[in-house]
């Protein structure tokens, strides 16, 4: 099967190169058909590294970047990035590969098992956190996703974990009516999926926490609950 992975990016030159080497490695070439960097406005000189990476590589073609003007947020990324996409899969990951890619073979047999979308949970019975996030990130986090189930996708436990795999049907679909640009966009697009008759899958997987991620736990979470609540009555 031919794997696209998008990864949206802000400000990520300290680390994308890392992240690049293991997409690009022996294991990786022999999954990953392109990767696409979609990057949100960095002033750090993101894209300018991601270019000169591709260039020093063998096959250029492989990696490309998406550029943004403006920053306007992941979920416009990701939007981006899936709708331009040609593999037959295409995985979403985040910027500091916390779940390794080699957690893709967790997802693609519920592909080869007839499923459309298959997500990354860190709150599956299986999941291994290692090593896990401080505890009040934690709490935090428990906090919202009792309040998120109770307004949107009640059966999922875990929508915001940043390794997703769509097939390319579902996410031409799904992608277009994507209106959500922050973080939020997860719901919305699960959301959209299932609503069109998609078949949607949670796997545990192993997940590395970030000290240096781009969350902001408080201002995020409430940023994403209003959102939630519109998506709530969104009718089209």
């Amino acid at each position: 099967m031919r794997l696209s992975v998008v990864i949206p990016a802000y400000n990520e030159a300290s680390r994308i190169q890392r992240t690049l080497d293991e997409l690009t490695g022996s294991a990786g070439s022999a999954i990953v058909c392109e990767v696409i960097v979609v990057d949100d406005g960095s002033r750090d000189g993101t894209p300018e590294r991601v270019e000169a990476f591709a260039a020093a590589g063998p096959d250029p073609a492989r990696l490309r970047v998406i550029r943004s003007v403006a920053h306007r947020g992941k979920g416009a990324c990701v939007r981006d990035g899936m709708l331009a996409a040609s593999g037959e899969a295409i995985l979403m990951t985040d910027a500091d590969l916390s779940a390794p890619l080699s957690e893709i073979n967790k997802l693609l047999p519920w592909i080869d098992a007839g499923y459309d979308v298959v997500i990354g949970s860190r709150r599956m019975p299986d999941s291994v956190l290692d090593p896990p996030q401080p505890l009040r990130r934690r709490m935090m986090e428990r906090t919202f996703r009792a309040l998120r189930r109770r307004i949107l996708l009640p059966d999922i436990l875990d929508t915001q974990c940043g390794f997703k795999l769509f097939t390319r049907r579902a996410a031409r679909s799904v992608f277009p009516d994507v209106r959500t640009e922050g973080f939020a966009f997860d719901c919305e697009a699960l959301q959209l999926a299932r609503g069109r008759g998609f078949r949607i899958r949670e796997v545990g997987i192993i997940w590395r926490n970030d000290p240096d991620s781009r969350v902001r736990t408080v201002r995020d979470s409430l940023s994403v609950l209003a959102d939630l609540w519109r998506l709530r009555f969104r009718r089209d």
